[in-house]
């Protein structure tokens, strides 16, 4: 179910429980700013997740709203990711659906990293 990008924070939320320890992952990285763990249901050989540890529905909310020791630490952990993940080399795709027409499904800021495969164009013709 698509979300709007610019709904109040719901901290019931999965990755809001992830973030609690509520709810299991499969780690990839962590820092102060981020959480990067494996997607439960991948869409590619590699599917992770990389998610703010604050509180943020979408980009819109995370570009205006966090400080930015936040957007620093968060954009330099995507590519700490890629590099852990060892796809920086061959190539990857960045994605962050925002709100409803956007596709997002769950109301917590999240960046999807794929690689393992060529993945095509940007969007099916």
């Amino acid at each position: 179910m698509a979300v709007k990008g610019s709904v109040p924070y719901d901290p019931q939320n999965v990755f809001a429980r992830i973030l609690r320890g509520e709810l299991p992952c499969n780690k990839v990285y962590e820092n102060d700013y981020v959480l990067a763990f494996h997607d439960i249901a991948p869409k590619a050989p590699i599917h992770v997740l990389v998610i703010p540890k604050a509180p943020y529905v979408s980009f819109a909310d995370f570009s205006q709203n966090a400080s930015e020791a936040e957007i620093t630490g968060f954009t330099r952990a995507v590519g700490q990711v890629a590099r852990i993940l060892q796809v920086d080399g061959p190539g990857y795709s960045l994605l962050s659906n925002v709100g409803e027409e956007g596709g997002q499904e769950v109301p917590h800021f999240h960046v999807h990293i794929f690689a393992g495969r060529a993945l095509g164009p940007m969007l099916p013709e």
